[in-house]
This record gives C-alpha cells, structure tokens and sequence, in this order.
C-alpha cells in the first residue's frame, strides 16, 4: 500500500504545508495506521517528492532541465533533511509518494516519482502477475524506452510503456505537451496493460492510480480492471487557498468559484469532509495549465455507468489501497472546530 499526492496552484506553496504541517500529511500518513483497514505493513519503504522549480523573484517557472526530485529509502517522517526541504521550498506543482513496496527491492532507483525530460510519474496500486506480463511489455518497447527504467519495479516498467505510447503521439521529450495529448497517452497506457493481464488471465485486479505532468497539466486515473470492484481510493479538494487555520488544521478556502489549487490524494490531507470529492473508480482526471479540473470515464468491459452503486471494496480494503470513509478519532483543536464549504464538482 502506497499513498500519493499531487498538487497543482496558481501561486508557488511551501512544500511543508503539503507534506509536514498538515495533521493528516501524506508524511503521516506513511506512520499513521488509526485509517488504516488492513492489517498490513505502515509505508515505511522509501518516499519521494518532485518539484518543478520557481524563479525566486517572481515565482514564474525557472528554466530548468526538468523537475527536480527528492528520494530516499528511509522512512518519511524520519527524514531530517526532508524537513529542512518542505521548509524553504516552494512550487506551484508537487509530486509525493510513500511507499510500502510490493515490487522491486528497496532501494532508490525503485522508490517514485520517476522522471523523463520535463515529465514526471508516480502510480499507487499494482499490475496482477507482473512477472508473467513483463517479457511481454517490454518487448514492445523501443530501445529508447526500453532503457529508461533504472529499477524493476511494475510502476516504472509502466511509466517505460506510457513513454512509448506518448511517443506515438509526438515528442516526449518536449518541454510541454497539450493536455489531451498526456490523456491519450495514459488512456493508451492503460488499456494496453488491461489487455496484458487479461491475456494470461491474472489472478487478481490490477490497481492502476497513475499520475503524470509535463510541469503545465496533470493527468491521473483511478482504475482498476474489474467491473465489480472499487479501485484504490483517490479524492481531489478544490478552491482559492489551502490554510493553515490552527496548528496542524488545514482548511481549502473558497473565495470565488475559480479553482486556483487542485489537489489530488490518496487520502484527504484535512478533516474538513466537505473539502474532498472521492473520484470515481475507471476515471481520467486532467488538470489544465489553467487550473481546469475535467473528468473523463475510461471505457472499456471494466467501465460501468452506475458504478457507485453497485462496486464493492472489500479487494482494495484487503490490499490496503482504500482509506476509510467512516468518521476518525482525530479532532482538530479545541476552539477551531471544522468549516462546512461546498465542494467543486468535476466536471
């Protein structure tokens, strides 16, 4: 079970105010089983953070190579020095990853987010039968794309397989690429990796959460290739501003209907139940260079109209890749009680 946030605003934020202050941070949430409904081990396997960087004066995005990122294999909330980062940097679009591995050994090279040129991907959840499929995948690489993977985990081999698809659409290594361009890309990514598994006939679903950026947009899915079960649990929260209103209660501010920060989670990062949208399962979500939030159903015999209704979660409940709807023991502070705000619909 690993746990992902992405974070897209107008304005550069402090990476601490993502990652470390909020009581609920993605950083916690590697530590914090209270939310947890399987029995299984916390994300103590390695986090990362990617970044693209700010010009210091104005907070215009810098000319740069690429975004920048932060890995290691220690545990998150252990992490002195990614402390000392979240402090004193800001970007206004973030990356970050906790891992409990389920592929691949531990070690860096294995440890997300992974970077091509300006792009930058991450994935919750797992591919069924990796080892059976993986022959297969990676002989329909080029070579180009065939090098790229430093590690053997199935989330880089797939991020291999999205480059390749993406290159059949243009030029990977641009430094950006129009939004419904990254979306095809993902969309082909994975329905080609549904039609692996379901060649050998896997023995289980295949939980496909991916998240990518050019640094301009964001495509990310939640997906998995069963029509009877929910996939890994993924949830946006849209607004002006996301504050800190007590020490360690964060609230997203809506001043106007413009979204002007989306973020995208594994599990809310606050309290504030009225904050967050759960994004349905078999789902493309896109964010603009503009801060639009669009929604897109992946349709193929997995997708269902009515899927609300009639998915169950007990598998991604029993591979720990669903977080808790019920009510938890946490409370805010005395004296800052939580904030009822209307959330912005996908649309």
């Amino acid at each position: 079970m690993c746990r992902l946030l992405v974070v897209k605003a107008e304005q550069p934020i402090q990476l601490a105010q993502l990652l470390t202050k909020p009581a609920h941070s993605i950083i916690n949430q590697a530590s914090d089983s209270r939310l947890r409904l399987d029995a299984g081990s916390i994300n103590a396997d390695g986090f990362g953070v990617g970044w693209y960087p700010t010009d210091c004066d104005d907070g215009a995005a810098a000319d740069s190579s690429g975004p920048c990122v932060f890995r290691s294999i220690t545990p998150a909330w252990s992490n002195a020095n990614l402390h000392r980062l979240a402090d004193k940097i800001k970007s206004p679009l973030v990356f970050a990853h906790v891992r409990a591995s389920t592929t691949g050994a531990l070690s860096e090279e294995n440890t997300h987010p992974w970077t091509y040129g300006n792009l930058i991907w991450m994935h919750n959840g797992c591919i069924s039968d990796f080892a059976r499929i993986k022959r297969r995948l990676q002989a329909d690489l080029s070579d180009e794309y065939f090098a790229v993977p430093q590690g053997n985990t199935d989330s880089e081999w797939a991020f291999a397989c999205f480059l390749e698809q993406l290159s059949r659409l243009t030029d990977p290594l641009k430094p950006t690429i129009p939004h419904a361009t990254l979306r095809q890309a993902m969309l082909d990514t994975v329905q080609l990796l549904t039609r692996y598994t379901d060649e050998i006939g896997a023995s289980d679903p295949s939980l496909l959460n991916f998240c990518v950026s050019d640094g301009s947009s964001v495509v990310a899915t939640r997906y998995i290739t069963s029509a009877t079960e929910e996939a890994a649990s993924l949830f946006f929260s849209t607004g002006s501003t996301f504050e800190e209103y007590a020490p360690g209660s964060f609230k997203m501010n809506k001043a106007d209907k413009r979204e002007r920060i989306i973020l995208i989670a594994s599990e809310p990062l606050t309290f504030e139940r009225a904050d967050w949208v759960e994004i349905p399962s078999q789902s493309c979500i896109v964010i603009t260079p503009r801060n639009n939030l669009l929604r897109f159903p992946i349709i193929n015999d997995y997708f269902r109209p009515d899927v609300a209704a009639h998915r169950r979660d007990e598998f991604a409940r029993a591979k720990g890749y669903r977080w808790s709807t019920t009510p938890v023991s946490i409370r805010p502070p005395v004296g800052h009680a939580p904030t009822a705000s209307v959330a912005t619909q996908v649309s």
